[in-house]
């Protein structure tokens, strides 16, 4: 494993309080930000698609980046949610996100209008050519309708500013010759397979889960890198209950922010249309996991 990754090996793709009016609560985004840092985060990803970035305007994001940035931005790297399926919007994000002081971006696959892969090279090339920062582009076939082919992460590797690769496709055969041959920062963007991008040589995950249980992932992450396998076994097997409640039950969002508000981090569960905030039945599922785990 690499020793200490540009952009961090711990991070959370934070979500975006809001008021119970569904306002933007740029104090509890601060709040929030601070306490992950202080549990053992070293990096935060802001309005990616947990921070409900399809639901936010640009003005909300901006704001949100410059609150977190002057929250924690001396103590952690901060990743810009960058991406769209515009590439004029993604480069436009970008600049605006360098302005607010982001340490790098994160690029999603273009969502929806399923482009080829030529597309794909110019779309991140064209989003690693508008700033100075560091490109987390974001794999995620599941979501995006597309995966990343093998000949286009060779192509976009060469650029110098595409570092690095938050991989949500679960294929470990795949990750791995990508790895090689590319030589980019491998992160898992699985909850459920952090442990095995690890064993596959992945420098850190960027999850959902990790901010509802933010030590517990931080041990997770030191007993890999101490070369203690039976621990890191241990704490991602006492996840399991918590990564279902989370990510399986309804959606990541939603659940994450009822695990914050049970657990008193955030004021409000509140999500945006077309998402829904967690019924009693579900938040007493993300409660129970919690109880669990700690």
């Amino acid at each position: 494993m690499a020793a200490a990754p540009a952009l961090g090996r711990v991070l959370s793709a934070m979500v975006t309080p809001m008021r119970p009016d569904g306002s933007i609560d740029l104090d509890a985004a601060q709040r929030l930000a601070a306490h992950l840092v202080d549990a053992g985060h070293d990096g935060l990803v802001v309005s990616g698609t947990t921070g409900e970035s399809p639901t936010t305007s640009a003005e909300e994001k901006d704001e949100l980046l410059r609150a977190v940035v002057g929250a924690v931005g001396d103590r952690c790297v901060v990743v810009a949610g960058a991406g769209s399926n515009d590439t004029a919007k993604s480069v436009e994000s970008v600049r605006l996100a360098e302005k607010a002081g982001a340490d790098a971006v994160l690029a999603v696959t273009p969502y929806y209008n399923k482009p080829p892969q030529a597309g794909l090279v110019a779309h991140f090339t064209a989003i690693a050519d508008a700033s100075d920062l560091p490109v987390m582009v974001y794999d995620i076939p599941g979501r995006s309708g597309i995966a990343i082919a093998r000949e286009t992460y060779l192509r976009i590797a060469e650029h110098p500013r595409i570092a690095a690769v938050k991989d949500a496709r679960g294929d470990l055969w795949f990750a791995s010759e990508m790895m090689q041959l590319t030589g980019l920062d491998w992160y898992s963007g699985d909850d459920a397979m952090n442990l095995p991008h690890y064993v596959n040589g992945a420098v850190g995950f960027v999850g959902v889960t990790s901010q509802v249980a933010p030590q517990a992932y931080r041990r997770l992450a030191d007993a890999v890198l101490e070369g203690r396998w039976d621990d890191a076994r241990a704490v991602h097997r006492g996840l399991a209950p918590l990564v279902d409640a989370v990510m399986n039950v309804t959606q990541g969002a939603i659940m994450a922010k009822a695990g914050l508000a049970v657990q008193g981090l955030i004021e409000s569960p509140t999500v945006r249309l077309p998402l829904v905030a967690a019924d009693d039945a579900q938040t007493a599922l993300v409660r129970d996991a919690l109880e669990a785990v700690s």
